[in-house]
């Protein structure tokens, strides 16, 4: 049957002063207009310059190791220098090559191009060679019968590598250089600091 003409027919046959109504119904039969979504406005990604780029060096230094320990830091953005220190009553020295670069990175803002600078190969190639993220993928075991140190500073030093772009680039302690010369000076005043604080982080 052809419903069509056959609604037509019935149109038709209606008394003229009905069709208002009849026109007013098929509009509230109508489909809804469907709001369009709005576009996600994707932000172009950040592009760098080296001008743009921050160097960092980093050091920590330890009267024992275990033992009181103390980290420096140079920050160097473009015309601005910033030195920044601290220390803990008992601690390693890994730990605080570790606080070094942690520290460093957390004074920044977000999404900055860094190139930071340590004498730390235990840092510098546990990242650059990926291990740590193989630890942390293992649950931060470095392998079936041995986990990984530090756990806690390494989750802290992989996260803030996601908030920046982070180049590691390891440089010879102890060797001339002056902004390393300058964070070993650093770690070593903040090592023997009265009332340092305790480090929770290896306490536990």
């Amino acid at each position: 049957m052809d419903y069509k003409h056959r609604i037509m027919m019935e149109v038709e046959s209606l008394p003229e002063f009905l069709l208002p109504k009849v026109l007013s119904y098929v509009q509230t039969l109508q489909p809804k207009a469907v709001a369009s979504k709005p576009k996600l406005t994707i932000p172009e990604p950040k592009s760098f310059t080296a001008e743009d780029t921050i160097i960092i060096y980093t050091d920590g230094a330890c009267t024992g190791n275990p033992g009181a320990g103390g980290y420096g830091a140079v920050i160097i953005d473009g015309d601005r220098r910033e030195e920044i220190s601290g220390g803990y009553k008992h601690t390693t020295n890994n730990r605080m090559e570790m606080m070094a670069a942690i520290a460093a990175l957390k004074s920044l803002e977000l999404n900055s191009q860094v190139k930071l600078h340590s004498d730390s190969k235990y840092i510098v190639d546990a990242v650059v060679k990926g291990w740590a993220k193989k630890w942390q993928a293992n649950g931060w075991r470095r392998n079936p019968k041995e986990m990984a140190k530090n756990p806690d500073l390494w989750q802290e030093l992989l996260d803030l590598c996601q908030v920046h772009n982070v180049e590691f680039k390891w440089v010879k302690g102890h060797a001339g250089i002056p902004e390393n010369e300058q964070c070993d000076r650093l770690a070593v005043e903040a090592a023997h600091q009265n009332n340092l604080p305790i480090d929770q982080g290896y306490a536990t």
